[in-house]
């Protein structure tokens, strides 16, 4: 089977793209070509897929990648048997007759993220989200669709399968947690805690205590991280590809989600806290009810208020001072992690959804 993958939005080395989704396809034997912002995000594809290279669509700087996008769509795409589609700008750009062997994967709630996203003027967030409402019941009619999350089942009318965002879980959990340093691993947002995060710093800066965030930043967060990183509040790494973060937030206190009570977040699992579980950590989350959820039933963590940063500096300090609990949150954590979450069981319903859907047409 031959895939075609496409973003113009993600970074190329995207945990859920790349690392899981175009992981198990190779293993399973299939053929990919990549199309992605490679030199925008100065980065080497895999020797095992075949890469095209497109702008990267930011902010309001969109056109030009969709415009690319839609002549490699139109140039490349009848190559494959399917083409997998991971931004929803990217269902503007297929070309009609590729939209029988078309996949979107649906990965956030577009419409309630419109929210979220500052570069976008206020006055048209209303309209944009009755727009791509009626997007997505279009798609919907003309293409094939995969879910990241159970709660976007309500936004389309027909059953479609869901493929979690899920993590790769090791046999044993690694190091323990330790007592220096707390970690946050994942794109950095207002809407994702950033604000939070930095008055944390400050906070715990007296303890001894070092905050570590470990992912790319938005545009209006990254003065902020700048200037906390120079006076030597916290220590920023910007974006990691996955499995090397994973590998760095290892022996922290604990692993924070902060993200804030947006509509966007509501029905959705943060992959971050089934990722620190995995890792044998802590998890530290806003009351996000998937979240929280999670935490509390795993026993695998602590549920602090929305935008508290007091209230989470006394949750690391809870688990830095009790080493007995911390070890036993983080054993819990990788337990669940293992039984609920291993990415290994929704990689064999996702290759077999795509093999089906290519079979059928051919």
């Amino acid at each position: 089977m031959r895939v075609f993958v496409c973003t113009v939005v993600h970074h190329p080395e995207d945990a859920r793209i790349l690392h899981r989704q175009i992981r198990a396809l190779l293993d399973a034997g299939h053929q990919i070509t990549y199309m992605a912002p490679f030199r925008a995000c100065n980065v080497t594809p895999w020797p095992e897929i075949t890469p095209v290279d497109v702008p990267r669509a930011t902010g309001r700087r969109r056109l030009h990648a969709l415009r690319m996008a839609r002549r490699v769509l139109r140039e490349r795409g009848a190559e494959a048997d399917l083409v997998l589609l991971h931004d929803p700008e990217l269902l503007l750009a297929v070309p009609r007759r590729l939209r029988s062997r078309t996949v979107w994967d649906v990965h956030e709630d577009t419409a309630a993220a419109l929210g979220a996203k500052g570069w976008l003027p206020a006055p048209m967030r209303i309209p944009l989200r009755f727009a791509v409402r009626r997007l997505e019941r279009r798609a919907e009619r003309r293409m094939k669709l995969l879910l990241a999350e159970e709660g976007y089942r309500t936004r389309f009318r027909r059953t479609h399968l869901v493929v979690p965002n899920t993590t790769n879980v090791p046999d044993v959990p690694p190091a323990p947690p330790g007592d220096e340093r707390v970690v946050y691993v994942g794109q950095l947002s207002m809407a994702r805690g950033a604000a939070d995060l930095i008055e944390l710093a400050r906070i715990l800066q007296s303890d001894g205590i070092t905050l570590e965030l470990i992912g790319a930043a938005d545009a209006g967060v990254r003065p902020l991280l700048r200037e906390a990183q120079r006076t030597g509040l916290l220590r920023w790494y910007g974006f990691v590809p996955n499995d090397r973060a994973l590998r760095m937030a290892e022996g922290a206190i604990a692993g924070l989600a902060l993200l804030h009570d947006s509509p966007n977040y509501r029905h959705s699992m943060p992959t971050k806290v089934v990722e620190y579980m995995a890792r044998g950590l802590p998890v530290i989350t806003t009351p996000n009810p998937i979240a929280a959820e999670i935490v509390t039933q795993g026993g695998c963590g602590l549920v602090v208020p929305f935008e508290d940063p007091a209230a989470t500096a006394a949750a690391v300090r809870r688990l830095r001072d009790d080493a007995a609990l911390r070890l036993e949150m983080g054993k819990r954590g990788h337990e669940a992690a293992r039984a609920r979450f291993h990415w290994p069981e929704q990689a064999r319903l996702f290759v077999a959804q795509l093999e089906d859907w290519a079979s059928a047409r051919a």
